[in-house]
């Protein structure tokens, strides 16, 4: 018997605070016209205190969870992508678990940063093909406005905070070869990627060898953005050549939502129809692992996405890691 992971649901949460950029603090010598020439970025919201990444995600979780029909006592695991936990430890899907009132199965958490979505996807996927669970609460979820450096104009402008689940279920497939049959509904494949070496270009600059120190994000964007393209790009291409897909094919495109000029790169490079690009960085900013949950979800509740149809969805972020999936919505 060969299981296959569907998409049942999904939901968001953004908080009720929407920065606008004119809104930003004057001392950042910025203005909206630079922001919005550089990234794309129109606005962002920012969390709360009561708004924490446990909370967000709890919001969003329910929505989805709503949207399935499906009661907490049915879920098997809670798998969270984030970067910015409530605590060190222990992982913050445990306190979304005593949230929303599991009693039952397990949650953990998973960090690959802005990547850390299409990772625990891949996670979740992988726990429903071998039988282990049958429903898998999926969530992506940053409060990330907590760890930039307001005073740094190069970052600060950057980020957002917001949540969005997934309910994923199992579903009996007809295997060839081992793989989704092609016309089926389901995650037909993830890949996963790091370098090392690129450690250093993105980090939060605090350990426990400092623990009075408040640590702040520090980005060398040019030396990112020289690579995103060209790893984002080899991704989307494992991602069409093992599912025997070319781009004409896929009927929608959801990238990690980082920076309008990364996302026209990737764009530019395969004669991507503007069209079937979802893009909601404008909006939203960069959510870190909650930016294509998002993005998902805005384009499933607009109505653009629908049954049956081929999604791919990339990403990168720190570490340097960075991802890939095909999705049959």
């Amino acid at each position: 018997m060969f299981f296959r992971s569907t998409v049942a649901a999904i939901g968001k949460y953004l908080p009720d605070n929407c920065v606008q950029n004119a809104d930003l603090p004057q001392q950042l010598e910025t203005s909206d016209e630079w922001i919005r020439e550089r990234t794309g970025i129109a606005q962002r919201h920012i969390a709360a205190p009561h708004e924490t990444t446990a909370f967000m995600a709890t919001e969003a979780a329910k929505q989805a969870l709503l949207a399935a029909g499906i009661a907490i006592d049915q879920v098997d695991a809670i798998i969270l992508a984030t970067t910015t936990p409530d605590n060190g430890f222990p992982a913050t899907a445990t306190r979304v678990q005593a949230l929303l009132g599991m009693k039952r199965g397990f949650a953990f958490d998973v960090q690959a940063v802005c990547s850390g979505f299409v990772y625990a996807l891949a996670i979740a996927d992988n726990f429903i093909k071998t039988g282990q669970v049958k429903t898998v609460l999926l969530i992506g979820a940053e409060a990330f406005s907590r760890i930039v450096d307001w005073n740094d104009r190069g970052t600060c402008v950057l980020f957002g905070d917001g949540a969005a689940a997934l309910v994923l279920t199992a579903a009996d497939c007809a295997s060839l070869n081992g793989k989704i049959a092609s016309k089926e509904q389901g995650i037909l494949s993830t890949h996963l990627y790091s370098d090392g070496t690129g450690y250093d270009l993105l980090y939060i600059d605090h350990t426990i060898d400092t623990p009075t120190k408040r640590g702040a994000v520090v980005m060398h964007g040019r030396e990112i953005f020289k690579s995103a393209v060209q790893k984002i790009g080899e991704a989307v291409e494992k991602a069409l050549e093992a599912n025997a897909l070319t781009i004409p094919d896929i009927d929608w495109f959801v990238p990690h939502q980082a920076n309008a000029r990364i996302i026209k790169g990737v764009i530019d490079r395969f004669n991507l129809p503007s069209e079937k690009v979802v893009v909601t960085v404008d909006k939203h900013a960069n959510t870190s692992a909650a930016s294509i949950p998002l993005a998902l979800c805005e384009a499933v509740h607009d109505g653009r996405i629908q049954k049956g149809q081929l999604v791919l969805i990339e990403a990168m972020g720190g570490g340097l890691t960075w991802a890939s999936a095909v999705i049959r919505w």
